[in-house]
């Protein structure tokens, strides 16, 4: 049936998941009862902190979910993001004869 991801469907992203879940429940005014060192529990101390557990989290991310993609920019006019290069290239070849 081919690729579900080039039919617009969204592959599984368990760390998004876990945050969601954790934002949800945060908001709630619910605890984490995630065990220690799971993707929610992860995702809470990302919510609750910054710093070094940030980073660790974006991390942990990035491995499991994909990293962001980033978008292709340039300069101005003068320095556009992608250059198309085009070179026409003459070659002169002498013909052998090699079957005598």
């Amino acid at each position: 049936m081919g690729n579900p991801v080039s039919r617009g469907q969204q592959r599984d992203k368990p760390f998004r998941d876990a945050l969601r879940m954790e934002m949800t429940a945060a908001a709630n005014g619910e605890e984490c009862a995630a065990p220690k060192g799971s993707l929610r529990w992860i995702a809470r101390k990302m919510l609750e902190r910054s710093g070094e557990e940030t980073a660790a989290a974006k991390e942990v991310a990035d491995r499991l979910d994909g990293k962001v993609p980033q978008g292709v920019i340039g300069g101005d006019e003068d320095d556009p993001a992608i250059q198309t290069v085009t070179k026409i290239e003459l070659i002169g070849v002498r013909p052998s004869n090699t079957d005598t």
